[in-house]
């Protein structure tokens, strides 16, 4: 498992992401998995990036569920650290949810987050 100073840090996946993923690569047909990160956005100051890769960078962390994937660059993991990666359908919508224990506040539009 990945450290930071000595400090395990980890994230995981629901059964739901990873058989979403799952599927969607081998709909596609090829990739080395998901790269999940944060960037400097919005409202709130952070937003998460989710991004299909092919390869994975020499710096990324990996962590794998059921087969899957999950790469991290370590500045992102200090923000997501405990995180859980979810897929959920309500209603008509479907898409990933971040379980962050990190988060102090999300913007009302919920594009954004702040640790």
């Amino acid at each position: 498992m990945p450290s930071v100073l000595g400090v395990i840090m980890a994230i995981s996946m629901t059964q739901a992401a990873i058989d979403h993923v799952a599927r969607y690569l081998e709909k596609r047909g090829h990739g080395a998995g998901i790269r999940l990160g944060v960037r400097t956005s919005g409202c709130s100051g952070m937003a998460y990036v989710l991004e299909f890769v092919d390869a994975q960078e020499p710096e990324d962390q990996i962590f794998e569920f059921g087969g899957v994937k999950v790469m991290i660059d370590p500045k992102s993991l200090a923000y997501l650290d405990g995180t859980e990666l979810d897929f959920v359908r309500e209603g008509l919508n479907e898409g990933f949810k971040f379980n962050n224990p990190n988060v102090r506040s999300e913007c009302g539009c919920g594009e954004s987050f702040n640790v």
